[in-house]
């Protein structure tokens, strides 16, 4: 039976939250006048954190003014989902303030790298009488888990990749900047994930082809262009022409991208082969060590990176280069350690998380192999291979004011588990004596005078701009 295609189901603020918290604005003490909430990394693999995505956040989702049409869609649902529905809050803030978000959130600036365990965001209301919507949106806020994750593991896998060139490379630093190449577009759930993922990726790197992170780069942070990928052949263009012809395709790629004529001078010529339709193995051996592709590649004035994408990845790397080094030899670097000749490097794009990437690069140091043969492709293993524990991200109430109580701190103590302990009152986060250290405000008090965090977001304005150079600058190491 045919159909027709349904319309892009539309977005409701309102309803980009969790179920339960359609029921919470009636559980907070009778007087509350004033929330304030905080977001942090308690801790995890790495640490340090950064925060990443809060700018696309505002632009795309808290920025948008509520309507009356968003109320009543709310309402309609929460009805038929079997929860209540603040109707007349909502609709006073649709009415009063023109439908803006009346909260203040005071971020640390994107890329700026800080110790976990500290208040990296806050977010705290603006009306009396609207003190429930800080933490109704904390659905929303805690969602940069990820792209602030992705930053912070790409930027320890740049670490790592960059211990090993500086002792094994002659330049690293002419290196680093395209050595993890993301791979990932495929390997994620959604495509607001391939552009936040990829996004942040490229706070460290260079290389990219996931478009949709380019773009988000590009467009939300004004970014001419965030990264770089080189034309590359997929299994499909090699096996479609047949076993027999495999260094027939592999010399098709080298004539069409190595010896292009309208390739503009200033940028280098390069190319990427996955060589593992048949047998890796043979193709290095007898195909691109073999002629007419070696002098084909030698003479092109570019380079061939020859790309194994099966079999173990620790194996098949070692084998690779000793075939190169056994058929056309390397030289010896300044550190001391073999590079093949500059026509020729390999990509290891299959199986690679930082994990394998490490065993990758061990393994090629033992041998005496430099780490500028190699450069790394991840895919599922960047952008998927996360989650909110990775850094143990988390989202809590640390202030209250009531009436007749005035501010009062707000915290979680489980006896069960001390690690999930909260902080504790209006909170800031400030640089003292090199040092971070979070802070609780003065009364009264909207920011430390030695604080690092900005105001971003005020009564439903977007108050600071980051562009990507600058978030690239603060994630340097």
């Amino acid at each position: 039976m045919r159909t027709t295609a349904k319309p892009e189901l539309g977005y409701n603020l309102l309803m980009d939250t969790d179920s339960y918290k359609l029921s919470h604005w009636n559980q907070y003490p009778p007087g509350l006048r004033g929330m304030m909430s905080y977001f942090e990394s308690r801790g995890g693999e790495f640490p340090t954190c950064t925060l990443f995505g809060l700018q696309y956040l505002l632009h795309k989702t808290l920025s948008r003014r509520l309507t009356v049409a968003m109320v009543e869609e709310a309402s309609a649902f929460a009805e038929a989902h079997g929860e209540p529905f603040n109707r007349a809050g909502w609709m006073r803030l649709v009415r009063r303030h023109g439908g803006r978000l009346p909260v203040r959130i005071r971020a640390i600036p994107e890329g700026l790298n800080v110790p976990v365990g500290h208040a990296i965001l806050t977010i705290e209301s603006l009306d009396p009488e609207a003190a429930w919507l800080v933490n109704y949106i904390e659905t929303q806020l805690v969602r940069l888990w990820y792209p602030s994750t992705i930053a912070t593991t790409s930027r320890e896998s740049r670490k790592l990749i960059d211990a090993y060139l500086g002792r094994t490379a002659d330049e690293p630093e002419a290196e680093i900047a395209f050595k993890l190449h993301d791979f990932g577009a495929r390997g994620v759930a959604t495509l607001e994930q391939s552009r936040l993922g990829g996004a942040a990726h490229l706070l460290s790197f260079l290389g990219s082809d996931s478009i949709e992170g380019i773009r988000l780069a590009n467009h939300y942070y004004d970014c001419e262009m965030a990264g770089f990928s080189i034309p590359a052949a997929e299994h499909s263009t090699i096996t479609m022409w047949g076993r027999e012809r495999e260094f027939d395709a592999y010399e098709n790629l080298v004539r069409s991208y190595l010896y292009r004529e309208d390739h503009p001078a200033d940028v280098p010529k390069i190319a990427a082969c996955v060589s593992d339709s048949y047998d890796i193995f043979n193709a290095i051996e007898n195909g691109w060590c073999g002629e007419p592709l070696h002098r084909l590649v030698r003479e092109s004035g570019g380079t061939l990176v020859v790309r194994p994408d099966s079999g173990d990845p620790v194996e098949v790397i070692l084998r690779c280069l000793e075939i190169f080094e056994r058929k056309i030899g390397m030289r010896v670097n300044t550190k001391g350690y073999k590079v093949l000749p500059d026509y020729f490097r390999l990509i290891q794009g299959d199986g690679i998380d930082r994990a394998m990437t490490e065993k990758i690069l061990a393994a090629m140091e033992v041998a005496g192999y430099s780490a500028s043969n190699i450069a790394f492709g991840s895919g599922g293993g960047l952008l998927q291979k996360v989650d909110r524990d990775t850094q143990k991200w988390a989202f809590k109430c640390c202030s209250a004011e009531i009436l007749g109580a005035g501010e009062v701190d707000v915290r979680k103590d489980p006896a069960t588990d001390p690690g999930k302990s909260s902080k504790a009152g209006r909170l800031d986060l400030i640089h003292r004596d090199g040092e971070y250290e979070t802070v609780a405000l003065a009364a009264g008090a909207i920011a430390h005078e030695q604080s690092v965090m900005r105001t971003v977001f005020e009564d439903g304005e977007i108050l600071v701009h980051h562009r990507f150079d600058e978030c690239r600058e603060r994630m340097a190491i």
